[in-house]
């Protein structure tokens, strides 16, 4: 570290693991510490501004842009990548159903969705299209033009309540 530089030691939980960030300096953003010191590449790195939504997580079940928030303020949050959200978990049918709607194209805005769209879905289960649009519209994605990205969503919402008229439960909410 250089003069006059002010730098520390913290622990971050990401997708459930404590880990140790040792020698950070306090300006970093949890983006910066999340790719380049602990090696998190599901968070995509694009803007760096807040514009396009690819390093959205979750913190503290909220949806943040990792850019946007110092990694020193995540200290003693629960952070969660769309990796932390997991095979099963609870944005498995909706990975499933970007691929089978073809709304992952590149691939780069996908992880970002993912989580918005968990989130989303945590907190308004029965959203409408305007909802949908409204909850992605920090979310850039230059390939699918957002169709297939919505009917993807749709589709989860009503496989999600087909199953719960079917078993009377709940899938999966964020706690809001």
């Amino acid at each position: 570290m250089s003069a006059g530089v002010l730098s520390l030691s913290y622990r971050l939980n990401i997708d459930g693991v404590r880990r140790v960030v040792a020698d950070a300096r306090i300006e970093e953003s949890l983006l910066t510490v999340l790719r380049e010191r602990l090696g998190v590449t599901a968070v995509k790195d694009a803007c760096e501004q807040g514009r396009c939504g690819s390093c959205s997580v979750l913190l503290d079940d909220r949806l943040v842009l990792a850019c946007t928030v110092l990694a020193a303020d995540a200290v003693d949050a629960r952070v969660v990548t769309v990796a932390g959200l997991g095979a099963g978990g609870p944005a498995a049918d909706i990975q499933a159903a970007f691929l089978a709607h073809g709304a992952v194209q590149c691939g780069f805005c996908t992880p970002g969705m993912v989580v918005a769209v968990t989130d989303l879905l945590g907190r308004r289960p029965g959203a409408d299209e305007d909802e949908i649009r409204d909850a992605l519209a920090g979310n850039v994605c230059r390939c699918t033009g957002y169709g297939r990205i919505i009917a993807a969503v749709r589709d989860v919402q009503a496989s999600r309540a087909q199953a719960a008229a079917t078993t009377g439960t709940v899938r999966w909410t964020n706690g809001a």
